[in-house]
């Protein structure tokens, strides 16, 4: 009994694999080269992008432009933008680091993330153990 069930499996496998390859969708081996001109082409690109010279890389945004009729803003310096500017790059902790630390000696933005993550997480875990069930 246990010799046909394993025949029967044995079958059921050849026979998706037999789908599977008759199954695939063929390509025509003319198609893979772009045309001439068209749109889109990086190589096009890059090769704008390195014209450019490091005197103009230095004192304008370059691409931050959004007018068809406008130019690229010019670099400001440091005391023209705002403080909260210079944050945003600012690397955060992980949840991992913040778990380690003293919750009640946290800060106010580091607590607050670190509410956020744990309950990220802990949403995640439950999704995932309700999916087992």
């Amino acid at each position: 009994m246990a010799m046909n069930h394993l025949r029967s499996l044995k079958g059921i496998v050849n026979v998706k694999e037999a789908i599977g390859i008759v199954g695939r969708r063929t390509f025509s081996a003319g198609g893979s080269k772009a045309k001439k001109g068209s749109k889109g082409g990086a190589a096009g690109d890059a090769a704008k992008a390195s014209t450019l010279s490091k005197e103009v890389k230095s004192t304008t945004v370059v691409g931050a432009n959004i007018l068809k009729d406008g130019a690229d803003p010019k670099v400001l310096p440091d005391s023209e933008y705002p403080d909260w500017l210079c944050h945003l790059i600012d690397k955060k902790p992980p949840l991992s680091e913040l778990r380690r630390k003293n919750v009640e000696t946290l800060p106010y933005e580091d607590l607050k993330r670190f509410v956020k993550l744990d309950n990220r997480a802990r949403i995640k875990e439950n999704n995932s153990i309700k999916a087992k069930n």
